[in-house]
């Protein structure tokens, strides 16, 4: 799984008590193979969950790179977004990850659907790990340094109902993309809205059972319009629109 790496991540067990960073595994081999930077040379780094700046080339040997870190920026704006996605095929998963943590959202809610295939539970792309990585590509192409977070729900109605609530919050708006509904994105005038959560269905869409409940718990259903997009398309074109549309998160 190798995707643009525009900042190098800094793990906590990454800094040395002198307060420089050794790096090693793929990170150190991008930097020697890909980047080959030199000694003295300035790398575009970040902590995770913190502070982004640059790294210092101090030894870029085989399987270790070694930097003396400045971390003086914050990172990219937040997007104000959660997504609550019914589990999309592996392969489209492989793509979303990345995206989402790339454009900004906090929280990612991977629920089963009537249209959901049960493989894709025993799938490596949900295993921790790989989820990991995934997003950790995602945010290394931003040049962001937040990881979402990620939760795994098997059973759609028990979340909705018993869930959803604590998971979300009462504040955020709740809008359910949804090709039957008839009032576009523009014309739920979310401006005023710092945050939101997009429900967004499988391939195929929510049944109307799920639809329902959904709006029964207040998501307010909208159109994307006459195309039939697949789910790797739809999330980031929804979260693009969304997050030009919206207010800023504060």
């Amino acid at each position: 799984m190798e995707g643009t790496v525009n900042l190098l991540l800094l793990f906590d067990e990454d800094f040395q008590p002198d307060g420089t960073a050794r790096l090693t595994g793929r990170r150190a081999q991008h930097a020697r193979e890909v980047l080959k930077a030199e000694p003295g040379e300035s790398l575009r780094v970040g902590r995770l969950n913190g502070l982004t700046g640059t790294g210092e080339v101090l030894e870029n040997a085989p399987g270790l790179l070694h930097l003396r870190v400045e971390l003086t920026d914050p990172p990219p704006p937040r997007a104000g977004v959660d997504l609550l996605l019914a589990i999309p095929r592996p392969k489209a998963l492989k793509k979303v990850l990345p995206a989402v943590a790339s454009l900004g959202v906090d929280r990612i809610v991977l629920v089963n659907a009537a249209r959901v295939e049960k493989s894709y539970f025993d799938s490596k792309v949900l295993n921790e790990a790989f989820v990991r990585e995934l997003l950790l590509q995602g945010l290394e192409q931003a040049r962001d340094t937040r990881m979402p977070e990620v939760l795994i729900r098997e059973r759609f109605r028990p979340f909705v109902e018993d869930e959803l609530d604590a998971v979300f919050g009462p504040e955020p708006l709740r809008l359910l993309p949804h090709p039957p509904a008839s009032l576009s994105l523009q014309a739920r005038d979310i401006t005023r809205a710092t945050r939101v959560v997009l429900a967004i269905g499988p391939d195929g869409g929510w049944v109307p059972f799920e639809a329902q409940l959904l709006e029964a718990h207040g998501f307010l259903p909208f159109s994307l319009g006459p195309r039939i997009l697949r789910v790797e398309t739809a999330v980031p074109v929804l979260l693009g629109q969304v997050t030009l549309l919206k207010a800023p998160a504060p």
